[in-house]
């Protein structure tokens, strides 16, 4: 039996710089792990009818809906990853969910990443990190920045990986509104925007490097807040909220519609995740920190 923690990220910047013939996206965004995260369990499952099984534990604290396997990213990692490598042995995966459904946390992503690392443990594939980065990108464009982990500039389509330094400490506040946003439509609604202010991610990968986290906060930012925010005010509202009870700065994460702030105080932090909580701005919140390369 292998376990496998699947980290949920946030993006300290994300801009869109084209789109290819394939109808991607190509994207420069600044990734970071942060330290919530779904836990994956993989074991043999010797005579399985199915050679793939998956399910959900009864811990979870986030109530999943695994749909169609060829609509789940964990069944299209374990499926690729047992295909590519002409393996037939059953196994079954145990998810507990933690990171919140469509929310722009690279949930499903990460689960997949994990899915790959796992498999390649437990059946001993010895794949190499490039190996199981080239499957990870035909699964999702966030899968191999999931499978690295850790503070990265991503570019191309995701598949083009930089390791930065951990940026200096602090105190995220997670927070997620009572609704789901379809990553799909998001950069279906973005292509159709005319006039776009793209968030300077040279200042971010400067900031990270020169440790200073003031920059990094102050030049946050994500073009698919033009697309997001004017569907869901809410949006707006949290990241207002959180800036007006002491965050540096607030954003929102990939294509929302979580909002992150970033604090120095662990306790001002606390009370802005009280005033979300209690003025029904949030479901789901966490006092966080960011994961450094090697945790995760």
């Amino acid at each position: 039996m292998v376990k496998r923690k699947a980290y949920a990220k946030i993006n300290l910047a994300l801009d869109i710089t084209g789109k290819r013939d394939d109808g991607y996206h190509e994207l420069r965004t600044v990734m970071q792990t942060i330290n919530i995260f779904d836990v994956l369990t993989f074991a043999k499952n010797p005579g399985a009818i199915s050679p793939i099984t998956i399910r959900v534990t009864e811990d979870s604290t986030i109530k999943a809906d695994l749909g169609r396997p060829e609509e789940n990213l964990i069944y299209k990692a374990a499926s690729l990853v047992m295909k590519s490598n002409n393996v037939n042995t059953p196994v079954i995966i145990s998810l507990k969910k933690n990171i919140p459904v469509a929310a722009g946390l690279a949930g499903g992503s990460s689960d997949a990443a994990a899915t790959i690392r796992g498999l390649n443990d437990l059946l001993n594939l010895k794949m190499s990190f490039d190996d199981m980065c080239k499957l990870g990108v035909n699964v999702g464009a966030d899968v191999p920045f999931c499978i690295m982990g850790g503070t990265v500039l991503a570019e191309g389509i995701g598949e083009k990986l930089r390791r930065l330094p951990n940026p200096p400490q602090c105190y995220l506040l997670i927070a997620k509104p009572d609704i789901s946003v379809s990553t799909a439509s998001v950069y279906q609604e973005y292509d159709k925007l005319k006039d776009v202010v793209h968030p300077d991610v040279d200042s971010i990968v400067d900031g990270i490097l020169n440790q200073d986290l003031l920059q990094i906060s102050h030049s946050l930012g994500n073009v698919l807040e033009d697309v997001t925010i004017p569907k869901h005010p809410v949006i707006d509202n949290i990241k207002e909220s959180m800036k007006d009870m002491g965050a540096w700065n607030s954003l929102m994460s990939g294509s929302g519609p979580t909002v992150f702030g970033v604090f120095m105080d662990h306790l001002m932090a606390g009370k802005a995740e009280k005033y979300l909580i209690e003025n029904g701005l949030a479901a789901n919140t966490y006092v966080t920190t960011y994961m450094n390369n090697a945790d995760t």
